[in-house]
């Protein structure tokens, strides 16, 4: 049995979509485990360009299984416009279920998002306003609606009754909007619950049954572990725990079944939105370089459309998140972006005052005055996006790859020089 974990392991957008469309090839049960379409990977594969929000990465593999876990909140409207997208581009969705224990963000869920970062003002922390840390909120309220709630009528209207009245009073009284209506809100939503009923399931047998005939799965996550709600840089987080842990809860399968677990990192480091950036470059020639605009692999987000904020890789930030992940491989994304960098530094630790940190502070006040400790190494200057083995990369590419394993601690899996499939590298077997 092999079930693999991959994780994003710095602040999102590492490439994940990319490696899961990959890796499908040897697995044949993808769970999407957490998060919304708050997040979105871009899959370049044989098929074309394809952006995925909520379906997860393994769909475009005909032999694969693809599940969408109780851990992940769900927009109904996206995730059908998702799918028939995917049918219109000749994409088999037979094999996509939707577990009825996944919550549903509501109307009221991306108002309130809305409204409430706006009236945040120059607090703002950077939220994409679909409506997910509301959901999640709800989730944990008890007041949420379920995905298996959709396909039943009685309970649809009793749950959405006691909610909408709550939230009717908060969006009437203290943001001055105006109310849903109880009959217009329940018949979209059993109309949403009625297109998508040939997906939503109990997904438990399905994962099992796939556990007990030894069959590979993969776990794919949503954004990265440094926006973790407990671990990452709090409050510029998201609603989720999109790590190792939060694979299995969101999942359902038990963390003794866990094999393996894959953090993605980019040979460099990007973030979106709000938040402390220790190894941020400013505007420049470098940043540009990193930024890598009208490319394939452009810094824009998949799903917001906003510049990447980009800067050096932070080893400091990538060992926290071995250590409380368990990440034993790393999968290394846009090697290539750095070809033409004459130097590359590598943060190796922080300098605050006098002191020299070793672990990432958990206050943000605090680490916006840590001064990055870099290492120089010197670049490649050579391209490497026709590389098919380790071995045919250049020396100081191979050298810088090494050093970033032995800094963060753990073995290398993956190297990626480029969007398509046949320009990742697998450096030791997964499954």
């Amino acid at each position: 049995m092999a079930v693999v974990a991959l994780i994003g392991a710095q602040w999102g957008d590492e490439g994940k979509g990319h490696l899961v469309d990959l890796l499908a090839n040897h697995a044949r049960l993808v769970v999407r485990y957490g998060g919304g379409n708050n997040a979105g990977h871009t899959v370049v594969n044989h098929l074309g360009t394809f952006k995925l929000h909520l379906v997860p990465s393994g769909i475009f593999d005909n032999a694969t299984v693809n599940v969408i876990g109780p851990g992940v909140v769900i927009n109904p409207e996206v995730l059908i416009q998702e799918l028939k997208e995917l049918q219109e581009r000749g994409i088999d969705i037979s094999k996509l279920f939707v577990s009825d224990r996944a919550h549903v963000i509501m109307p009221y869920h991306v108002m309130l998002d809305q409204l409430q970062e706006d009236a945040r003002g120059e607090d703002k922390i950077g939220t994409t306003g679909r409506g997910i840390g509301p959901a999640y909120a709800d989730k944990m309220s008890r007041s949420g609606i379920r995905m298996g709630d959709l396909l039943h009528e009685e309970t649809l209207l009793n749950r959405l009754r006691g909610v909408l009245e709550e939230k009717n009073r908060i969006l009437t009284r203290l943001y001055n909007a105006r109310p849903l209506s109880l009959h217009d809100t329940y018949l979209r939503y059993l109309d949403l619950g009625h297109q998508l009923a040939e997906q939503i399931t109990n997904v438990h047998p399905i994962i099992y049954r796939a556990i007990d005939k030894d069959i590979p799965i993969l776990l794919e996550g949503a954004q990265g572990v440094l926006l973790d709600v407990d671990h990452g840089t709090y409050p510029y987080v998201t609603s989720s725990p999109p790590g190792a842990a939060g694979a299995c809860q969101g999942s359902g399968i038990a963390p003794t079944m866990l094999n393996s677990v894959i953090g993605v990192f980019k040979a460099y480091t990007t973030r979106v939105g709000e938040g402390p950036f220790p190894t941020e470059l400013p505007e420049g020639a470098e940043a540009d370089i990193l930024r890598q605009i009208g490319t394939a692999w452009a810094e824009v987000g998949t799903t917001t459309g906003r510049l990447r904020r980009v800067g050096w890789f932070d080893a400091v930030m990538a060992r926290y998140a071995v250590q409380i992940n368990g990440i034993d491989t790393l999968a290394i994304t846009k090697l290539d972006v750095l070809d033409t960098m004459p130097k590359i530094k590598i943060c190796v630790g922080y300098r605050l005052h006098d002191a020299e940190l070793e672990h990432p502070p958990a206050t943000i006040a605090v680490l916006d005055q840590v001064e990055p400790i870099y290492e120089e190494l010197p670049g490649w200057m050579s391209p490497t996006s026709s590389a098919r083995r380790f071995q045919d990369l250049p020396e100081r590419a191979q050298t810088y790859v090494a050093r970033l394993c032995q800094l963060v601690g753990a073995r290398l899996g993956i190297v990626s020089i480029g969007p398509e499939r046949e320009q990742t590298i697998l450096v030791s077997e997964i499954f």
